[in-house]
């Protein structure tokens, strides 16, 4: 295989997926239709990233058989090729907040049992100061030190706006003194984004997709990250917590489901400083129906956030709108 000229290909090619830090073309060759990964250039990184996605892919082959797999890497220029998975994007048929399919349930858990039984020999290197396993506050700790930097790092231009929308000076102060309250757990390979868009179904299986936020970490974070992000509605959200605790080993789910609600309280506030800034970035671009969507959306963000900072739900798109004229005038 030509792998310069199918990434030549793909660069030229319009139609794309694209999400933060990745674009995906679908490119077909002699061999058959393969998926181009190529990293944004000057994304802003908003997640804790540890690990490259490749090295994750080759560490979870041999246990979770419905992801990517991995053709070709190429370090420089920076591009991945997966073989290309035919289906449909669950965000495509069932869109936030609606009911799955009973079987995309399962699949989920599935997965995340089958990442929670790689031994950690398996898995890439780790960073000399990672936390030890078991050591789920270090962890949540290690979580809002990042969400913490994204708020100072923007403080400077987003000063004004995070004040309109009731984003506290210290938005981590309410959960901080919380975080040595977390059971140990066994740490598991996560694979900490899996939501809607993220998913392919096919032929009555779930694929799994982006595989770069992967984290050695508390499986009781992933369970939370997939709730924040999924937004099922309460039956299933119900159910899929029933079949996790069913499921997985007794230790990586011990704990009361407090520890769910502070991973959860985490993200929400995350949530409202990190789309605050992807928002209003997307508006300058976006057309009228996409603002008024964004809009909406991030309002509600911020409503639920406010709930965990004790706020009253007052955040309108009206006065999202007026926070963020100055980014859709451009």
């Amino acid at each position: 295989m030509n792998w310069p000229a199918l990434y030549g290909e793909a660069l030229r090619e319009g139609e794309a997926a694209a999400g933060y830090y990745n674009r995906n073309v679908g490119v077909p060759t002699p061999e058959g239709k393969v998926n181009v990964r190529i990293p944004l250039e000057a994304a802003d990184v908003m997640d804790v990233r540890v690990w490259h996605e490749e090295d994750v892919l080759t560490c979870i082959r041999p246990y979770v058989p419905r992801a990517p797999e991995l053709r070709h890497v190429s370090r420089s220029p920076r591009f991945q090729v997966h073989h290309f998975i035919d289906g449909r994007v669950l965000d495509s048929f069932s869109p936030r907040g609606s009911a799955v399919p009973d079987h995309v349930m399962g699949d989920v858990v599935e997965v995340m049992d089958a990442l929670a039984r790689i031994p950690r020999e398996k898995t890439p290197p780790l960073p000399a100061d990672w936390p030890a396993s078991g050591d789920s506050g270090g962890f949540a700790r290690l979580l809002a030190r990042l969400t913490q930097q994204v708020y100072d790092s923007h403080r400077d231009e987003y000063g004004t706006v995070f004040a309109d929308f009731g984003i506290p000076d210290e938005p981590l102060a309410v959960v901080e003194p919380l975080w040595d309250g977390l059971a140990s757990r066994p740490f598991a390979v996560l694979h900490s984004d899996l939501h809607r868009k993220n998913m392919i179904v096919s032929s009555g299986s779930t694929w799994f997709l982006d595989w770069e936020l992967a984290l050695w970490g508390d499986p009781m974070y992933e369970i939370g990250i997939h709730f924040h992000k999924m937004d099922y509605p309460d039956h299933q959200r119900a159910e899929v917590f029933r079949q996790w605790r069913t499921r997985l080993p007794k230790s990586s789910t011990a704990g009361p489901a407090a520890n769910l609600d502070l991973y959860l309280a985490h993200e929400r506030i995350k949530s409202a400083i990190v789309d605050t800034i992807r928002y209003s970035k997307q508006l300058a671009r976006a057309d009228e129906p996409q603002r008024e969507f964004l809009i909406e959306r991030l309002a509600r963000k911020l409503n639920v956030a406010r709930a965990v900072w004790g706020e009253e739900p007052t955040m309108t798109p009206e006065r999202v709108a007026q926070a963020l004229a100055p980014w859709v005038q451009g």
